[in-house]
């Protein structure tokens, strides 16, 4: 019963619900099972890490979204998901769920690229090898591209009351500032990558131009593959091979019948019945039992 109620609120639960519980359940499922079978969370997920290197993106393509759930660290979840479920509200005041994780996925996405081309083109992570965890290209995509859409919108925090601009450049910032000495210089790659990503579409919404509508008509098509279609009762048609009924014929020779009863009534009108011959009679009542 439990677990059937715990469902139906999932179902009913907001995407930004939907998201920080996904992330909660990979989080368990990875730490259960490094502590009840001694499996160590790199192994139990190496499949959905993403790598700097080249090759294994090619054959793990769909590491550049799947990163974007996986947490090691219990403060490093707590802090991603505090940061969505704050941001997020503000998302979901102006848009749809749909927006949101639109954001969410493609910040990640633009995140993970960041990364990997870092890794491989700039000379300082030469030496510098590894994998990228966490949502927090995604978190901060959604955090820059709301406050920019809307830089004036105030929050209250204690006794402070500013701006949702002023909250994004200074995390920014204080992300830039750390790569050269942090010793997780690629997750702050991801932190940029996601940045630029959220600002860019939210500028081009701005103007009208909606570039994420081609990945939110790609989750509608993943959704329909998964979703059974309703069957139309089946409705039997029966055809006739005579479409039309026959007219029946006209009877031959009706007008001239009809011409000697004329007759006959009439020679009856001048001269009475009894002046008939027998011939008429018998023809006048065929006539009269025809009709």
């Amino acid at each position: 019963m439990a677990t059937t109620n715990f469902a139906y609120q999932y179902k009913m639960a907001s995407i930004l619900v939907k998201l920080i519980v996904i992330n909660v359940a990979v989080f368990l499922v990875v730490s259960l099972g490094s502590f009840f079978f001694n499996i160590s969370p790199q192994y139990l997920s190496r499949w959905f890490v993403l790598s700097d290197d080249f090759d294994t993106l090619l054959f793990r393509p769909w590491t550049l979204f799947t990163y974007g759930f996986l947490h090691f660290g219990f403060f490093h979840l707590l802090f991603n998901m505090l940061w969505l479920y704050w941001f997020g509200q503000f998302v979901l005041n102006l848009f749809n769920g749909k927006r949101l994780l639109t954001v969410y996925l493609l910040g990640a996405l633009f995140g993970g690229l960041l990364f990997v081309l870092a890794y491989n083109l700039f000379p300082v992570f030469a030496e510098s090898r590894g994998y990228l965890i966490g949502a927090s290209g995604a978190v901060t995509a959604i955090m820059i591209f709301i406050a920019t859409y809307t830089p004036n919108t105030e929050v209250r925090i204690f006794t402070f009351t500013i701006k949702l601009w002023h909250i994004a450049i200074f995390l920014f910032l204080f992300d830039l500032v750390r790569i050269p000495t942090s010793g997780n210089a690629g997750g702050l790659m991801a932190h940029v990558g996601g940045a630029l990503f959220g600002f860019i579409y939210a500028t081009q919404l701005a103007k009208g131009n909606d570039i994420g509508i081609w990945f939110e008509n790609f989750l509608d098509w993943i959704a329909n593959l998964f979703t059974p279609r309703k069957k139309k009762p089946f409705k039997k048609v029966h055809r006739t091979t005579q479409p039309f009924p026959k007219r029946s014929k006209p009877k031959e020779g009706k007008s001239e019948n009809q011409k000697k009863v004329d007759g006959i009534l009439d020679k009856i009108g001048k001269s009475g019945y009894e002046s008939l011959t027998k011939e008429e009679k018998d023809f006048l009542f065929k006539a009269g039992k025809e009709d």
